[in-house]
């Protein structure tokens, strides 16, 4: 529809450069730059690298998700970015490309949460969010559990991890098994052909006196660890497909046994798992079992929207144009710790005007004429 405000989304909280375009919830477009491989020989994600992958494929990405959208810069509604949570000098690029973009072409600026960007892609594949809805956030960064009642605005956090992420731990493991990086894919691969029931691996903060939905994945990657150090101290093969398929079933266990206590506890019968790893496919499977058997329907979006994307911060963007919730001043900076409680920032003194729902003061303020050619 041609009142559906028409966003462009930048994405560079980490070692994807992602650039989406939704008109509404629909999705336009969806351009990623990866700099994975310039980070595998050092087995993870090293800021520097990734803050000059982000500076060099920045234009490139914006211009392939114009063309492939069919869509002019001047037509955009607005731009969103990924203000924070995420690698300083990573977001710093974003924001600043954001800035840019918006300042030359007179549209409203939007600077987004991270994980909120994470619940709202799912409205790309499955519709608007009911409200409330519980989301189980997974990735390298984060293992969160999130309850929203409107994802504009009011983003409550529930449980995280206490050390290590799920994803991190991915990585971790695949490492010490000699797998390579990123681990996730990786490890999924070898355990399709394990048997998830062949090492007793611990389950983290699962006792009666532990915290309901807080996670904790650093004793369970040093039990693992330990096990294969002490095969191969004694000489003995490391069965790598059974290592593989028993950790990955001691995390799913746990990340889907505690959402859905979660969504029993607060009433919330609508699940959500988003992030990298929500693309892990014994997770899906086995959040669904669990979720069918409770009552609750799971959403979750498509691989290729869990990891991160530009269409994430995009669809955000659009519901935040949507609902007219104020934009983002123009000294909007980067925030490596922003909190999920803050799904965007806005300008304390910018309100929208009444002429055009997709218009707001602060850009006639700054810019009367479109600098962008």
């Amino acid at each position: 529809m041609a009142d559906e405000p028409l966003v462009l989304g930048i994405e560079t909280s980490c070692d994807e450069t992602g650039v989406g375009i939704v008109r509404g919830s629909t999705l336009l477009a969806d351009a990623v730059a990866s700099s994975v491989d310039e980070h595998a020989r050092f087995g993870g994600v090293v800021p520097e690298v990734a803050s000059r992958a982000h500076l060099e494929a920045m234009v490139p990405t914006i211009e392939r998700a114009l063309k492939d959208a069919g869509v002019s810069a001047r037509d955009l509604d607005g731009i969103a970015v990924t203000a924070g949570p995420g690698l300083a000098g990573a977001l710093l690029v974003g924001v600043s490309a954001a800035k840019a973009y918006a300042y030359a072409l007179g549209k409203p600026l939007y600077g987004v949460n991270h994980l909120a960007s994470h619940i709202c892609v799912d409205q790309l594949e499955h519709g608007p969010l009911p409200e409330p809805t519980m989301a189980l956030l997974v990735s390298g960064g984060h293992s969160s559990l999130l309850l929203s009642t409107d994802i504009t605005s009011d983003v409550r956090p529930m449980g995280a991890t206490i050390d290590d992420a799920a994803g991190e731990a991915f990585d971790k493991i695949a490492r010490v098994l000699d797998l390579g990086f990123p681990g996730g894919p990786v490890i999924d691969r070898y355990a399709r052909e394990g048997d998830p029931e062949a090492i007793a691996f611990p389950r983290g903060l699962t006792g009666p006196r532990d915290p309901a939905y807080d996670f904790s994945f650093s004793g369970l990657k040093t039990a693992v660890a330990r096990w294969i150090e002490a095969r191969r101290a004694a000489g003995e093969d490391v069965p790598v497909r059974d290592v593989a398929a028993s950790f990955q079933e001691a995390v799913v266990d746990v990340l889907t046994r505690k959402a859905v206590r979660a969504c029993k506890d607060q009433g919330v019968d609508h699940l959500m798992i988003g992030g990298g790893v929500a693309a892990n496919s014994r997770l899906r499977v086995l959040a669904q079992e669990r979720c069918e058997a409770a009552g609750i329907r799971l959403r979750v979006p498509r691989p290729k929207l869990c990891t991160d994307n530009g269409a994430m911060v995009a669809a955000l963007g659009a519901e935040m144009v949507a609902r007219n919730r104020a934009a983002s001043s123009w000294d909007l900076s980067a925030d490596s710790s922003l909190p999920v409680t803050d799904p965007h920032v806005p300008g304390a003194l910018h309100s929208p005007t009444h002429s055009h729902p997709h218009t707001h003061d602060h850009v006639h303020e700054i810019s009367k004429e479109n600098l962008y050619s």
